[in-house]
């Protein structure tokens, strides 16, 4: 009955993100209300399951999606992340404008939202089309691609962030194999645009608006590369020398890097080195109007969306679904997939990568016992799992998709064949991937 109970609600959920177009924070806090009501939970375990699951999930959250949102926030408006597009497509070479555009998109998205980073860089997947004489829609979809494998992931984008808190696994661990996972999910993506979305006849026209974009005043490559950079090297060196073997050894020195490397701290350093990227500093940037004001208006939504997420799982695990399941999941060999599955049903069905992976990590959360999946190294892999699935299926339901086709000129038959395939291409091949992973790590 419980599990029906389960059911019952995120088919609520889903209909009235999808069917109503209510906000998922609402539909997320109130289905898990209605969940602990339907499961007969009684009133003040209903109560103290709100306090525990928003307070605990956004204290160790929050200020992390916030801070990676105002280093993508300066970072897009400066012009940085243009400059670390120009600099990949300087190094990788006008020959292989293709990959360039991929791995712009990969490394832009890791700060910067994705459709953030589409638009940004589709004026310059315009001009490289025409001056490479390069299908267009060859390098829309490979900016596309790149940039949605990194944002399921890689931290600090919201969802790897949310994911990781929701689960208690190691951050630096998940930045170090999601950034393996996901770049080497993107080679057989990268050989089916070469293959099959090169033939797809789409014209690259220039705006005068998409010529002034390009040749605006900038800051340096140095300078634009430092708030990525700092921050995701930082949490991966502290998480080495958190080993239990201690690769660093012990004292003062180990103790400022694990100190320096913890998640808010490094994104704190961060957000202050993206202060630099400004070519001309003007104090009202940090005022509620300005660019720090827009970043806290960017990154409430999904700190709100993340907290209801943890109400959800909270509700889940008071109500003693992972007693339930554990007699019918621990023989079932579902593992590392029920993640994935989960994850990928809940993107193709709501659209939004970022709500999927919340929710799956909602639900999983509870069960990572019963699964196999509550040591250090597998819940770093859980993590990675509902990334990968939350990957695809990007098709019209996600307003990814709608910036894609419409900023480029693709028909839906056209996404749908090179877009929406590419994203499910990059989610087998990861969870193929991360499953292997879990054989040998």
């Amino acid at each position: 009955m419980l599990l029906l109970t389960i059911f019952f609600a995120l088919a609520l959920i889903l209909v009235a993100i999808v069917k109503f177009d209510i906000h998922p924070f609402l539909a997320l806090f109130v289905g898990a209300i209605l969940y602990g009501l339907m499961a007969g939970m009684p009133a003040d375990m209903i109560v103290k399951s709100i306090q525990e699951g928003f307070g605990g999930v956004l204290g160790s959250i929050g200020l992390l999606i916030l801070l990676g949102v105002v280093m993508g926030t300066f970072l897009e408006k400066t012009g940085g992340a243009i400059v670390i597009a120009e600099k990949i497509l300087s190094w990788i070479g006008q020959k292989s404008i293709t990959m360039a555009m991929m791995l712009s998109g990969y490394i832009l998205s890791i700060p910067v939202f994705g459709d953030s980073t589409f638009i940004m860089m589709n004026p310059i997947s315009k001009s490289l089309s025409l001056k490479g004489k390069v299908p267009y829609a060859a390098t829309t979809i490979a900016l596309a691609l790149g940039a949605t494998a990194s944002h399921s992931l890689v931290p600090p984008t919201p969802g790897p962030i949310a994911t990781a808190g929701i689960l208690e696994a190691d951050l630096g661990m998940i930045i170090f194999w999601g950034l393996i996972i996901s770049l080497i999910s993107l080679i057989p993506s990268y050989f089916f645009i070469k293959k099959f979305v090169m033939s797809i006849p789409l014209e690259a026209k220039m705006a005068v608006s998409d010529i002034q974009n390009i040749s605006a005043k900038k800051p340096s490559a140095f300078k634009s590369f430092l708030p990525v950079l700092v921050p995701l090297f930082l949490i991966i060196l502290a998480s080495i020398a958190n080993y239990p073997t201690k690769p660093f050894g012990e004292g003062v020195i180990v103790d400022t890097i694990l100190f320096v490397g913890t998640p808010v701290i490094a994104l704190l350093m961060g957000a202050f080195l993206s202060f630099l990227l400004p070519t001309k500093f003007d104090k009202k940037i940090l005022s509620s109007t300005g660019w720090i004001g827009e970043a806290i208006l960017i990154a409430a939504p999904v700190v709100f969306i993340t907290g209801a997420g943890g109400v959800f799982g909270k509700m889940l695990q008071n109500s003693g679904i992972g007693d339930l399941v554990s007699g019918n999941l621990s023989q079932a060999g579902w593992g590392i997939f029920l993640p994935f599955a989960i994850a990928f049903a809940l993107k193709t069905a709501q659209g939004s990568s970022t709500v999927a992976m919340i929710t799956t990590a909602s639900i999983i959360a509870p069960l990572l016992g019963t699964l196999g999946l509550d040591s250090e190294t597998m819940r770093v892999f859980a993590a990675l799992s509902i990334g990968a699935g939350a990957v695809a299926i990007s098709h019209a339901n996600d307003s990814f998709f709608w910036a894609v086709t419409q900023l480029s000129g693709l028909s839906i038959k056209q996404g749908n064949m090179s877009h929406s395939i590419g994203t499910m291409i990059i989610s087998f091949t990861a969870i193929a991937l991360i499953y292997l992973l879990t054989l040998v790590v």
